[in-house]
């Protein structure tokens, strides 16, 4: 069986290890603009490479609600809930609690925008 490369994105490390709100205009480091500044591209290079984007989550001093649906269920309504899914990894060891909420959000994000 064939292994699949990982694109590994970290976002205590490369983003911040506070994150803020949904979107922008509501203060800094939001769902949005991690979803537009790291999340978007490095899911895109993944998909490209045929590699899936395995994301980081430990290290932050925790998760707002609306910066995890923001920006994995905005991934999920530009790429397709499934193709997320399929191409997704999540580490969160710090609280595993994180994973399961992250893909309910992906799940449910077909409706909303």
């Amino acid at each position: 069986m064939m292994t699949l490369q990982k694109v590994d994105l970290s976002i205590a490390a490369s983003f911040t290890a506070t994150p803020g709100p949904r979107k922008r205009l509501e203060g800094e480091y939001s769902g949005e603009a991690f979803l537009e500044s790291l999340l978007r591209p490095r899911f895109v290079s993944a998909l490209d490479t045929g590699s899936v984007l395995c994301v980081n989550l430990d290290g932050a001093a925790g998760y707002p609600t609306s910066f995890l649906e923001e920006a994995f269920g905005g991934l999920a309504r530009e790429f397709g809930p499934e193709k997320v899914q399929s191409n997704l990894e999540l580490i969160c060891d710090d609280e595993p609690y994180l994973a399961e909420d992250i893909r309910r959000y992906i799940s449910e994000a077909n409706g909303r925008k």
